[in-house]
C-alpha cells in the first residue's frame, strides 16, 4: 500500500522533504498557503557553511553543502558559488578574541577545516577587506552562497519531477484532533509534516499542541554593484554583530536581529531606517569602496530555549521542522533528508526531538550567529 504524506510549507525545508519522500516511493502532496519561496526562505541570506562546534550540527551542515553542490551540478536552474567564510573580533574585544580561538579548536574537533588567520593574511588574500583593527580571525574554505528563492523553486520542480503534487495558494489547518484540513479535500494521509517555519506554533495551537519556539524579526539589505566586491569573502564581524557576502556584483548585508517576539502575521516587512544607515556605515569602514543601498527588508526566524531546532514527531504521525535560529536555509538539504527518513521510519534520529520541551518554557531570544 502506498504511504501518503502531506507536507505543509513551501520553503527550502518543505520542498526538500517532499522531494526526498517522493524518491523513497511515498505519495506526497505539498501545500503552500501562498507561492513557493514566499515566506522566510525567500527572505533568507543564502550564506552556507559547514563549520559548527557541535558534531550533529557539523554533520548536517556538511551533508547540506554537499547536496547544494550536487544539485547545482545537475541542474541549469540553480547555482551555488563556493566562497571562503571569514569571521573575526576586534582587537579591543578581548573576550571574543579568546573565545574565537576556542571555537576554532572545537570546530576542527568535529571534522571541520578551519584555520586562524592574521589581519595581514586577510588583506593579502582579500585586498578589498580592511582588517587593521582585527584582533582574532578565522577562515573556513568549505562554504558558499546562493539565492535561496532559486533553490526553493528548483527543488520544487525536482519534487514535481519525482511525483510530488504541489498545491500553491492552499492554506491548511489542524483540527482539534490534529488532522489536516485542506482547501480541497485531499483525503486521509498516513503522516503530516509541518515545515511551516514561524507559522508552526499557530498551526499546532489549533490542535492543542504547544512548542517552545519564539518568532523574531531580522533585517537585511543589498548594495549596488561595486568593482571590488568580488575580492571579498563571506564575512561575520562578531564584535559589531553583522555579516555580509558578495551578491550580483554588490553585497548582501544582514543581521538587525530584534531580541523580542513578533507576530509572524503582523510585522514590518521593510527594514528600519536606523538598521540601514548603521550597517551601511559599518560596511563602509570594513571594505575598500562606498556601499550604496539598493534594497532593504525584514524577515522572520524562530528561536528555541537551547538554540537547536525542533525536528521530529510531536504526536503520532505528525512531524515538525522549525526553530532554526536563522540557520534553516543553509541546513535545509540535510534536514529535509533526515526528516523524510524519520517519517518513513528509516532513522531514529532524535537529537532535535521537539518534545524535549514542554512548550511553555520561558527563555530569551539570542541572535543566531553569536
Amino acid at each position: 500500500m502506498t504511504f501518503r504524506v502531506a507536507v505543509a510549507g513551501g520553503g527550502a525545508v518543505g520542498v526538500t522533504t517532499a522531494h526526498d519522500l517522493a524518491v523513497r516511493d511515498a505519495d506526497v502532496t505539498l501545500f503552500e498557503r501562498d507561492e513557493l519561496a514566499s515566506g522566510s526562505s525567500g527572505r533568507a541570506a543564502g550564506v552556507c557553511y559547514s563549520h559548527f562546534p557541535n558534531p550533529v550540527d557539523a554533520r548536517i551542515a556538511r551533508r547540506s553543502l554537499s547536496r547544494f553542490r550536487e544539485f547545482a551540478a545537475a541542474r541549469e536552474d540553480f547555482e551555488f558559488t563556493s566562497c571562503p567564510y571569514v569571521w573575526f573580533a576586534h582587537e579591543s574585544d578581548e573576550e571574543r578574541c579568546d573565545r574565537l580561538g576556542e571555537q576554532v579548536e572545537r570546530m576542527n574537533a568535529t571534522g571541520g577545516d578551519v584555520s586562524r588567520v592574521t589581519p595581514a593574511e586577510l588583506e593579502a588574500d582579500f585586498p578589498a577587506l580592511r582588517a587593521a583593527d582585527i584582533g582574532a580571525a578565522a577562515r573556513a574554505d568549505d562554504a558558499g552562497y546562493t539565492e535561496p528563492a532559486t533553490y526553493v523553486r528548483a527543488m520544487g520542480e525536482a519534487a514535481r519531477e519525482a511525483g510530488v503534487t504541489i498545491e500553491e495558494n492552499a492554506p491548511v489547518r489542524l483540527d482539534d484532533d490534529g488532522n489536516l484540513e485542506t482547501p480541497r479535500d485531499a483525503g486521509a494521509f498516513d503522516a503530516v509534516v509541518l515545515t511551516t517555519g514561524v507559522q508552526t506554533q499557530k498551526l499546532l495551537a489549533d490542535a492543542g499542541i504547544q512548542i517552545a519556539m519564539k518568532p523574531y524579526r531580522v533585517q537585511a539589505l543589498t548594495t549596488e554593484k561595486a568593482a571590488a566586491s568580488d575580492e571579498i569573502p563571506m564575512t561575520y564581524d562578531a564584535t559589531e554583530g553583522f555579516y555580509f557576502r558578495p551578491r550580483k556584483g554588490g553585497l548582501l548585508v544582514g543581521d538587525g536581529t530584534e531580541l523580542f517576539e513578533r507576530d509572524p502575521d503582523d510585522y514590518p516587512e521593510d527594514a528600519d531606517d536606523e538598521f540601514v544607515e548603521t550597517n551601511r556605515q559599518r560596511v563602509a569602514r570594513r571594505v575598500a569602496f562606498e556601499p550604496r543601498v539598493s534594497r532593504a527588508w525584514a524577515g522572520m526566524c524562530g528561536a528555541t530555549p537551547d538554540y537547536d531546532p525542533l525536528v521530529g514527531e510531536v504526536r503520532d504521525d505528525l512531524f515538525v521542522a522549525c526553530g532554526f535560529q536563522g540557520h534553516g536555509f543553509m541546513r535545509s538539504p540535510g534536514i529535509g533528508e533526515l526528516l523524510a527518513k524519520q517519517v518513513l521510519g528509516e532513522t531514529d534520529f532524535d537529537a532535535f526531538d521537539p518534545t524535549r520541551f514542554r512548550g511553555d518554557e520561558e527563555f530569551e531570544i539570542v541572535e543566531g550567529l553569536s
